[in-house]
Formats: C-alpha cells, sequence, structure tokens
C-alpha cells in the first residue's frame, strides 16, 4: 500500500478489502425504514382500539355513562359540601374576631379604670404627705 504507514501487519491508513480479518459492517435499517414500522404499529394500534371501542354491546356503554353521572354528581356534592364548610369558617372567624374586638374593648376599658383609681391613690397620697408637711411646721 503506497502512501499509508504500516505498523507490523496493521494498515492504519482502514482495513484493506481484501483481508478477510475485518468485520463487515452491520447491515441494519435505515432510518425511514424504522419510521414506516412505528407508523404501521401506531396505525394498527388505533385500528385495534377502534373495533373495541365499536365491539363494545350497548349495556357497557349504558353502565359507564351511569357511572360519569354518578361520579359528576358526588364531585358536585364533595364541591358543595366543601364551600358550606368554607362558609362555616367564615362566619366562626367573623365571630371569633368580633369576640376579640369586644374582649380588647373591655380590657382597655377596665385598664383605664384601674388607671384612673391609680392616680387618684396616687393623689391621695400625695396629698397626706403635704399634709403632714405642713402639720410638722
Amino acid at each position: 500500500m503506497a502512501g499509508s504507514f504500516c505498523w507490523g501487519d496493521r494498515h492504519l491508513a482502514g482495513p484493506d478489502p481484501t483481508n478477510r480479518r475485518y468485520m463487515k459492517a452491520f447491515k441494519g435499517r435505515d432510518f425511514d425504514e424504522r419510521l414506516n414500522s412505528a407508523a404501521d404499529a401506531r396505525k394498527a394500534m388505533q385500528q385495534r382500539a377502534l373495533a373495541r371501542i365499536n365491539a363494545e354491546d350497548p349495556a357497557q356503554r349504558a353502565a359507564r355513562a351511569a357511572a360519569a353521572v354518578a361520579k359528576d354528581a358526588r364531585q358536585a356534592e364533595k364541591a358543595a359540601a366543601k364551600r358550606a364548610a368554607q362558609e362555616r369558617a367564615a362566619v366562626e372567624a367573623a365571630e371569633r374576631a368580633e369576640q376579640a374586638k369586644i374582649e380588647a374593648a373591655r380590657k382597655a376599658e377596665e385598664d383605664a379604670k384601674a388607671a384612673v383609681e391609680l392616680a387618684a391613690k396616687q393623689k391621695a397620697a400625695r396629698d397626706a404627705r403635704y399634709a403632714a408637711r405642713k402639720a410638722r411646721k
């Protein structure tokens, strides 16, 4: 072989087609064949599904429709119950907020009354000290 580097009995320029030691390339299906076979498989699955749907008897269809109606009714009932529970929770939260507001007002009134009483006691004590000081003179 002219122009190729030879290392022992191996040629680095590529396989020698006359040498039987090299394997032939795998001849698999090309991409178009794989796409076509996949499309055929999809078409066959679709035809089987359509045949199965068309083969159902009316009793099965009616049972399935009744089950769907029952499921919709259950879902509607569940949604109504959830809305009612949310409304009850909102009413209870409003009542709790009103009670907290009333309690806060009562507490503020008690605190104000206690502050007035404390101020009166302090004034009385201060007046008593002043009177005692005046009595000593």
